[in-house]
């Protein structure tokens, strides 16, 4: 059973609540460009998670993720939540989808409270780049790597609110509380899959737990 959600990244980086001296007002220095980036993200609820960085957001670059999905998750069974944006729902995408043995099922409109990895990413935009001007996206998305290596899957799976006694699969994932402390992170980086057609722009890093799941 798989989440998966995007979001963007830019340049300016995403304000938040800060302290700053009693009448005056907290300074957040920018670059300057509006350079944007998009991280699309795929999360197992047993642990393993996926991370592709583009600069494009469609139906293409979705299909691409399809395939990268299968790739990490080889010879599983993969039912993939996800929201009803257009590139999702795309006819070539559902194809694509049942092609790959990936079961789609919709989230509903404007619920992104269902979706862990949309609260991931709320903490990685709050706990990783809120009010911190980097000096390129790249090096913006390298401390985003960074930090999911440094918290590693029973912090990503926290964040997410995998162990939330509201999340609404709670019962589901009751037994992972006791199962992904005991294992390694492992980051992959440049690993070659199947996907012919992947764009020369995009990049992708696998997270993941050095299990037979992997």
């Amino acid at each position: 059973m798989l989440f998966m959600d995007e979001t963007i990244l830019t340049s300016p980086p995403p304000l938040r609540a800060k302290w700053a001296r009693q009448g005056t007002q907290a300074v957040v220095p920018i670059i300057g460009d509006h350079k944007k980036r998009i991280l699309y993200g795929t999360m197992s609820l047993r642990g393993s998670l996926l991370i592709h960085d583009t600069d494009q957001c469609n139906q293409e670059e979705f299909q691409i993720h399809l395939h990268m999905i299968r790739s990490l998750w080889r010879g599983w069974n993969l039912v993939l939540f996800l929201d009803r944006a257009s590139s999702h729902k795309a006819d070539e995408s559902i194809f694509l989808a049942e092609e790959l043995g990936i079961a789609l099922r919709w989230l509903p409109v404007a619920c992104p409270k269902l979706n862990p990895m949309d609260h991931l990413w709320r903490h990685i935009k709050g706990d990783v780049l809120a009010n911190t001007p980097y000096h390129s996206l790249d090096e913006g998305i390298a401390q985003v790597h960074q930090y999911l290596q440094d918290i590693g899957p029973a912090g990503w799976m926290r964040k997410a609110g995998l162990f939330s006694e509201q999340f609404w699969l709670r019962e589901y994932c009751a037994f992972l509380s006791n199962f992904a402390h005991r294992y390694k992170p492992l980051k992959i980086r440049g690993k070659s899959t199947d996907c012919s057609n992947r764009s020369a722009k995009s990049k992708y890093t696998l997270f993941g737990l050095t299990v037979s799941e992997m």
